[in-house]
């Protein structure tokens, strides 16, 4: 014979085996033996020892492999190839035309196309192409692995008519083990125990009714022609046979191409055990010890453990010798697996036999040390056992194996396999851990077409514990995204306590549901890249607001101990920062906070930089991420603070909106940061965080979670003063045990006679009705910095005369420039607290400076304690912060404040924002300037059209939008009191005329509320309180459906803002922690070749490196984009929205055309209220606008029957795009 060049190893070997058959028969058949290199022989010679009970057949010719082809794909093909290589053979792979690109094609030496045209699973049953493969390219042997064709006899008969070699039973103990009737017999005559069955396969629903009916229930239904677990049914009760029956057929019949069935008595409480064999061609067979393949989930295997762990001695050994009986009664030859059923009790009953390799062989190769794989070619080519240096004597245990199957399936959803481009993998390994695995690498695309197994995962110990505790160390090193897995649910077996005793059966995962409670991997890294792929491709995520870009600097943040973070106060009081009024109230509650305030004997601040200030000058746009930096030096150095405005108002929806965080998250962080000083939120009081009513039980909720979150300081208003919607945010924060200040927005001007509405007795009275609800700190809250010095001086006096021992607290803002002398005013009156913004974020629309008002009152009695060089350093970080916001900054369009502020009576936040309104809406051949003034102007018609009204938000919105949609349709006051009735107006005007947000002072104006509502339905006294109470439990099993981690804070959000709250945990759950990107990388996205950091959390740093991305295509329309993340090449496939875009222009409505209806601004359809063919009448309203968070109800200026709706759900609109035709 001649072998080709091949290792020194295999040369000896062979070379022992021609000795020893020299030694027995004579025959000299070394002469035939040569190498294409020398090699070095051992001096020892191998000689026969008459103590071996071996069988030596001079018959069987040893004839070598040079190469094998597997007939399969995955994991078992690679692992066959490692083991061809090991030998010296050629391995060799073919594929489906899906998996073309598939690892197991790569790893052998020759790979050829197979079914081309055929379905996936088809090309791998495709039995003459194969055959064909084999005999054009010389293949010597074929190996089968596991599944598809390994236990088709007619397979391996083919095989060997072609004079080609299989590896593994003959096909006739393949027929006969594959047939479970068959089977059953020969395991009778070889005296094995099975269990009682039918004598053969059944195909109808009838005979199976009858063996049930005959012997009892339950039974099992089998495949008679596979395994598996396809095919397979438990039946319980007689009238769910048939049905099951069909089913299991039907499974059978995909899966194995015959859809017979065998029945058998159904053992309760089992533990299935197998026993792995090996025999050779001379009639040799050993037993390689049992596994426990127990753990199972619809009669699959997930996880295999060898030996089986507490089997009674007695009981493995009449098991294994039984099982070497049956093989030896067949003639069995290469591996298989007999296995059983065991009870409680010690008995055991036969099964089946798998004539082939399984799955699980891996654990009996670790505790045996034999390599299976290599065993089956040696056999294959004519070695035995003894030679192989294999006998049963030999074999022994060492310590214990068990093995993991990693599939792409999602344990959250029954185990719903996933597909789809792995995008990062990274295994565990390590000592004791074993890999075995093809499609598992970043950038493998997991098809629907094959098995989902992913990889096999196999520790090996000494004792059970131990290789558990290295297999759940192996599996929490795994990182796999882009698909589900089941490693949650692997942990969870591996972390159960009745598995690691080994005291388990096949109902474990069954009667153990707690195995399906885990948390989802965060994957939040890769989000995070998705994210920035996503920016990189599409464009910024969160609306800017101006073409600027932010500034590409790193804010100076002051150095401070944060030491104090690290421990307690009883653990080390000297690090903690000092003490401020937040201890006094929660150590002795609001009363006493209330007191300690009236009696200090300086001004006190609050500051608003935190919340107000960035509202007012950057759209509300300021990040947790920038002022979470400069929280801990905030928390050493301004402990005399009143308070710190920090949450609630219109920072709640934009951060779930626009920056994609969560508010609740926000406040608990800033919080830990800053443990000393009071937190003051605005609560619009039955409105809670809103912009419109609520059920009362949602404001109580509302306020216990702030509570708890951290919050201290309720500011509750009312945007109309309403005193009963104003006293529901009272009491709730009450309840919570917050501290209430009361708040009572002003508007007008108690220093001019002439302006009689909202005079001083006006201010007095509800000062009364808060007082008498219990507040424990009153507020004067000036919106719109109307409260000049004289006026603050007139009022504050007039209130303190009133209440000598209650706090007053003044907030305004700067918009005038008055500001700061306002506030001095105030303070010199006799008011307690006065709001400010340190210097870089104060001024404009924002609070009086803080460096100011500290700098002149210094060396007064109303002396702050603020030293000028700490502001500065604070006000110098907020400088070069407020440079990374510059898409919002307000200072693009407005240079300086405007005492024109006293004539329209813009609140300072709105003011910024409807600027930024009125330039995206502003017409073509408008100037933008005079566009922005005619708004301003309109702004002080539409106060005065809708009755001189208190102007916080909401009830600013109210005066906003119609202001806008006044100069956007060129309306005059008179125009709209004329055409009020055809007039389709902001949804916001429409609402506030019912009553939704509360009575006016005054009343409703008339006759405009009869003309716009007509018909419409009114809302007398307090909205909420006609509104049945929230059922939050129904709201969470509603929100959970979608998303099943959400928590109570979620619900809380999806109370108050459920699309809002929908959206941003749809976009959290797509892009991670993006609250943890730096702002300018938030905003705009990182330039290519970029270097930067996120700190994902306290000790867990991602390096990240944009590489490139992609100028071409794919196929679907992606560009790919690609990252260093860690030192580790990642990429992310990212469509471009843009890309292959076909132009579709919308039709306009014809206006002289009355039967067109056009929507009447910019915008987008959130809502379509009519249907083709619906009679409707004059004011129906049709659609809903959204542009800007204004809504606009469009009425139909006529009746009739709706002809046509020329938009969809989502629909981005022009204005004057058609909307519908009526007929």
């Amino acid at each position: 014979m001649y072998l080709p060049e091949s290792s020194v190893t295999k040369v000896r070997i062979i070379y022992k085996i021609l000795k020893v058959r020299q030694q027995i028969t004579g025959n000299n058949m070394l002469t035939r033996f040569v190498t294409r290199k020398p090699f070095l022989l051992q001096s020892a010679t191998l000689k026969h020892s008459p103590k071996w009970n071996y069988c030596y057949s001079t018959k069987i010719e040893y004839k070598p492999i040079r190469s094998v082809l597997v007939a399969n794909r995955g994991e078992i093909a690679v692992r066959v190839f490692r083991a061809c290589t090991e030998l010296g053979i050629k391995s060799v792979a073919i594929y489906s035309k899906e998996d073309r690109a598939h690892i197991h094609r790569l790893k052998a030496d020759e790979s050829y196309l197979v079914g081309e045209g055929l379905p996936p699973v088809q090309a791998y049953l495709n039995i003459p192409q194969i055959i064909k493969i084999c005999k054009d390219n010389g293949i010597d042997a074929v190996h089968p692995g596991y599944g598809f064709l390994s236990e088709r006899p007619d397979f391996a008969q083919a095989v060997i008519d072609e004079g080609i070699r299989f590896i593994g039973p003959s096909p006739k103990v393949v027929h006969q083990m594959g047939d479970k009737v068959a089977a059953r017999e020969a395991a009778i005559a070889a005296g094995v125990p099975i269990v009682p069955g039918t004598d053969g396969p059944i195909t109808t629903k009838e005979e199976a009714k009858e063996f049930c009916i005959k012997h009892g229930l339950p039974v099992i239904f089998k495949a008679a022609y596979g395994g598996g677990g396809r095919g397979m049914r438990v039946v319980r009760k007689i009238e769910e046979v048939e049905e099951n029956f069909q089913r299991a057929s039907s499974e059978a019949e995909s899966a194995f191409g015959n859809g017979a069935m065998f029945i058998e008595k159904f053992i309760e409480r089992p533990r299935h055990i197998e026993v792995q064999l090996l025999g050779d061609k001379a009639g040799n067979v050993v037993h390689l010890y049992e596994r426990d393949c127990s753990v199972q989930r619809r009669h699959q295997k997930v996880v295999e453990m060898a030996p089986a762990p507490h089997l009674d001695p007695k009981v493995r050994k009449q098991m294994t010798d039984l099982a070497v009986k049956l093989a030896r009664h067949v003639g069995y030859e290469n591996a298989g697996t007999v296995e059983f059923l065991c009870d409680e009790k010690g008995n055991f009953y036969f099964i089946e036999v798998n004539a082939r390799l399984q799955v699980e062989h891996t654990v009996t190769e670790e505790i045996t040390g034999i390599d299976l794989v290599q065993s089956q070619i040696r056999i294959a080519e004519g070695i035995t056992l003894p030679e192989l240096g294999i006998s049963q004597d030999k074999i022994t245990p060492n310590g214990f194996a068990i093995q993991c199957r990693v599939t792409t399936e999602d344990p959250a959803k029954s185990f719903q396999p996933d597909t789809g481009r792995i995008e990062v993998f990274r295994s565990g390994e390590g000592m004791g851990i074993r890999l075995d695995g093809a499609s598992a690498f970043a950038g493998a695309i997991i098809s629907p077409y094959y098995d989902s197994l992913l990889v096999k995962v196999i520790a090996h110990s000494r004792d059970l514990q131990s290789a558990c505790a290295k297999m759940n160390r192996a599996l929490r090193e795994f990182r796999v995204r882009g698909v589900k897995t089941n490693i949650p649910f692997l942990l969870n077996v591996l972390e159960n306590q009745k598995f690691l005793n080994g005291s388990v059966d096949t109902y474990f995962i069954d009667e153990n549901p707690q195995l399906f409670d885990f948390a989802p991997t965060r994957n939040r890294a890769q989000k995070l890249l998705n994210y920035l792929s996503q920016v990189l491709v599409n464009g910024p995520q969160t609306p800017l607001a101006t073409s600027l870009n932010p500034a590409e600097i790193k804010p100076h943040v002051p150095e401070v101990s944060e030491e104090y973070l690290a421990v307690s106060p009883q653990q080390n009081p000297s690090v903690q920062p000092p003490k401020g009024l937040r201890s006094i109230y929660k150590d002795q509650g609001p009363e006493a906070f209330a007191k300690a305030v009236r009696n200090n004997k300086g001004l006190l601040l609050m500051d608003t930089t935190f919340r107000d200030a960035h509202q007012s000058l950057l759209a509300t746009r300021v990040r947790s991420h920038d002022l979470l930096k400069i929280s801990p030096f905030v928390t050493h150095n301004f402990s005399q603070l009143y308070s710190m405005e920090n949450w609630g108002g219109a920072t709640f929806d934009v951060a779930l909106r626009f920056l994609h965080e969560c508010p609740w998250e926000r406040l608990e962080d800033m919080r830990k940061l800053i443990p000393n000083i009071p937190f003051q939120m605005l609560l619009r009081g039955a409105n809670a965080v809103g912009y419109t009513n609520y059920p009362d039980n949602v404001v109580f909720k509302f306020c216990e979670l702030a509570v708890q979150t951290g919050m201290d300081v309720f500011r509750v208003f009312d945007s109309l003063n309403y005193l009963p919607n104003l006293i529901v945010g009272m009491e709730a924060a009450g309840k919570a045990g917050g501290i209430v200040e009361a708040a009572i927005s002003y508007s007008g001007d108690v220093s001019d006679p002439t302006k009689t509405k909202y005079d001083l007795k006006y201010y007095l009275s509800i000062a009364d009705e808060l007082v008498r609800a219990g507040t424990h700190i009153l507020a004067i809250k000036d919106m719109a910095g109307l409260l000049k010095p004289k006026a603050g001086s007139l009022l504050v006096c007039a209130l303190r005369d009133k209440y000598p021992d209650l706090p007053i607290h003044i907030h305004t803002h700067d918009t005038s420039g008055a500001g700061v002398a306002s506030m001095l005013a105030c303070a010199e009156a006799g008011a307690d607290v006065v709001d400010v913004a340190v210097d870089s974020m104060s001024g404009l629309t924002s609070q009086p400076s803080m460096g100011a008002i500290v700098a002149s009152l210094q060396g007064t009695n109303l002396d702050t304690g603020f030293q000028l060089p700490i502001i500065s350093e604070y006000s110098a970080y907020w400088e070069q912060t407020r440079t990374l916001y510059a898409p919002f900054e307000c200072t693009t369009t407005m240079k300086s404040g405007n005492a024109d502020v006293y004539n329209n009576e813009i609140p300072g936040g709105q003011y910024t924002n409807l600027q930024f309104q009125a330039y995206s809406l502003v017409i073509p051949e408008q100037v933008s300037v005079t566009f922005f003034e005619d708004v301003k102007k309109a702004y002080a018609e539409a106060n005065k059209l809708l009755g001189d009204i208190i102007k916080v938000t909401p009830s600013s919105k109210v005066v906003g939008d119609l202001a806008q949609f006044m100069v956007q349709n060129k309306l005059s006051s008179q125009d709209v009191l004329n055409k009020a009735e055809e007039l389709s107006f902001p949804k916001s005007v429409v609402e506030y005329l019912q009553g939704h947000i509360g009575q006016p002072y005054g009343g409703f104006p008339e006759p405009l509320r009869s003309k716009v509502l007509r018909d419409m339905p009114r809302i007398e006294g307090r909205p909420g309180e006609s509104l049945p109470p929230l059922d939050f439990n129904k709201l969470a099993v509603k929100l959970k459906e979608d998303f099943p981690n959400a928590t109570d804070r979620d619900i809380m959000s999806a109370a108050l803002y459920p699309q809002v709250t929908n959206e941003y945990l749809a976009f959290a759950d797509k892009y991670g922690p993006v609250d943890k990107l730096d702002t300018r990388i938030f905003l705009v996205g990182p330039k290519v070749g970029e270097e930067f950091e996120v700190i994902i959390e306290k000790g867990k740093a991602l390096g990240i490196k944009t590489l490139a991305v992609a100028e071409d295509l794919t196929e679907n329309g992606e560009r790919e984009v690609f990252f260093e993340l860690n030192g580790t090449l990642r990429t992310v496939l990212i469509r471009d929205k843009d890309a292959g875009k076909e132009m579709n222009i919308h039709p306009k409505a014809d206006k002289a055309n009355k039967k067109q209806v056009g929507a009447p601004m910019p915008g987008t359809v959130i809502d379509i209220r009519v249907k083709v063919g619906e009679k409707i009448e004059k004011g129906t309203p049709i659609v809903i606008l959204s542009a800007m968070k204004m809504e606009t109800v469009v009425q139909s200026p006529i009746a009739g029957i709706i002809k046509m709706i020329d938009v969809n759900m989502g629909m981005k609109l022009e204005a004057e795009d058609l909307i519908i035709t009526v007929e």
